[in-house]
């Protein structure tokens, strides 16, 4: 009884061996016909899992299978799509143009089926993939999508090169709606353009995001710009992160540095994120024209400050509210114009590489420049630095705290001071003006005198003016003077 028991078993399993291999080989063949391969595999494994159940061995016949329902696409079900432009008839050598067959994918996939929708007016595409496939495209005009009101899509995985007759003002990559299309207060969102080599040529920019909301941009590299590497205006929460941008294909030292041009990343809007970049050439490294967006792992050597370049130009005056942290300014300073809520902290500056404080109409409030690494070459710059050239003082200042930086041969300077003098005499002139940052302004002093001998002489705080402190004894005594000023008004 054992043995036929075993028999039985082992011819029940060779059946379902075979009928396993000949039901997935014509399952296979029928459905990759049709271009459905995902499917077919999705379905082959839920019935092979089937056989595995008892109570599947025990009611099927080997001359009847089919799928358990759950292998089945569902009716009317959103599934990613994979678009691949040499399908479309895009040439991965670069030696033709490929910019109707890269278009044609980006067509199909934004015209795919969808019932859902991220905000509204924009349908969600579902994760829907234009796959380069590590190829080289020339193209002759930007890749924009063919419509407004779409999201949840991604270009990613090749190089893109501007061809010689490129719009000298157009993008590489255009996120901006056409000029007949409608649709909801934002153009796109959701947006992905990842694993991306992209060149200009010297036609034109790199990447245009306009009035998008969401858009990720991660892991590109863009060269060759006239204009700018990124364009991001308008919109809110566009993300650009381990990205390289330069319009010069350098490693620093080039003989031609004096001569760059362009913008690595231009923010015209509000709430973006800018993390691990590197900006290797440029004239401006970030020019910031929009609030509240945040800078961190930023490494800026594009044009040095000392060949008129900048690093990062926040040029909004009034409400700058950025902040900038672990980041390295190679050579370049940062700019503020009237700088209001500025955070900058945790960053080394190389090379003379500064702050600037802009005037433009005055003001200066809300700023912190605090735990900082400056390190120069002995030239007497400050670390922080006024600019009051347009004919404007700074007059407005509150809350303005510049503190615990470490400065190696540059002039240091802060908002807060500390110190002592040694005397015999009645009077004690402290002076503050070497190392605090604005002019004939202390408003706070604290100080302790140290009297040398038996005496117990009566002090007083007699004046602060012009950055001085002036404390007097009522007689002639040798003491110690200790005193902290404070220019910031923060308690």
């Amino acid at each position: 009884m054992t043995r036929k028991s075993i028999v039985c078993s082992f011819l029940l399993g060779v059946s379902c061996f075979i009928v396993i291999g000949v039901y997935g080989e014509n399952m296979l063949s029928r459905t990759i016909s049709k271009g459905n391969y995902h499917d077919a595999i999705r379905g082959l494994h839920s019935f092979k899992t089937s056989l595995t159940r008892h109570d599947s061995i025990a009611s099927t016949t080997s001359s009847s299978f089919s799928p358990s329902p759950s292998s089945q696409p569902t009716e009317g079900m959103n599934n990613p799509k994979e678009y691949h432009v040499t399908s479309y008839g895009a040439d991965p050598t670069g030696t033709s143009d490929s910019t109707d067959a890269i278009l044609a994918a980006i067509a199909d996939a934004a015209n795919g089926l969808s019932e859902e929708h991220l905000m509204e007016g924009i349908r969600n595409l579902g994760g829907a993939q234009i796959n380069l496939e590590g190829g080289n495209y020339l193209i002759s005009r930007s890749i924009k999508l063919p419509e407004a009101g779409v999201g949840n899509l991604m270009i990613h995985g090749g190089t893109i090169k501007a061809s010689d007759n490129f719009p000298e003002e157009g993008y590489i990559i255009d996120l901006s709606p056409s000029s007949n299309s409608s649709s909801s207060s934002y153009n796109f969102e959701y947006i992905t353009l990842k694993d991306l080599l992209l060149d200009s040529k010297y036609r034109g920019g790199g990447i245009s995001v306009i009035n998008s909301v969401r858009t990720n941009i991660e892991n590109c590299y863009i060269t060759h710009f006239t204009t700018n590497g990124i364009l991001v205006k308008s919109g809110h929460e566009t993300y650009i992160r381990n990205s390289f941008i330069g319009q010069h294909i350098t490693a620093g030292g080039d003989q031609q540095e004096r001569n760059f041009t362009g913008i690595g990343i231009n923010l015209q809007g509000n709430d973006n994120a800018v993390t691990d970049v590197v900006i290797f050439s440029a004239d401006i490294g970030i020019l910031v024209t929009g609030q509240a967006n945040t800078f961190s792992g930023i490494h800026c050597y594009n044009k040095a400050t000392g060949f008129g370049g900048t690093g990062i130009y926040l040029q909004l005056p009034g409400l700058t509210q950025t902040r900038i942290v672990n980041s390295y300014m190679d050579y370049t300073s940062i700019v503020a114009e009237d700088p209001v809520q500025l955070h900058i902290s945790s960053t080394f500056f190389l090379g003379d590489a500064n702050i600037v404080f802009k005037s433009i109409h005055g003001v200066v409030n809300g700023v912190t420049i605090v735990d900082n690494m400056f390190s120069g070459s002995n030239q007497g710059v400050e670390i922080v630095h006024l600019d009051e050239s347009n004919n404007s003082n700074f007059h407005e200042i509150d809350q303005v705290v510049v503190d615990r930086n470490i400065v190696r041969g540059m002039k240091l300077k802060a908002t807060v001071a500390k110190m002592s003098m040694e005397g015999n005499g009645s009077l004690w002139n402290v002076d503050f003006n070497n190392i605090l940052i604005f002019p004939n302004l202390i408003k706070n002093v604290q100080y302790s005198l140290s009297s040398v001998g038996t005496t117990f002489p009566n002090h007083a705080l007699r004046n602060v003016s012009d950055n001085k402190v002036v404390i007097q004894t009522n007689e002639a005594v040798v003491a110690n003077v200790f005193v902290t000023v404070d220019q910031s008004g923060v308690s």
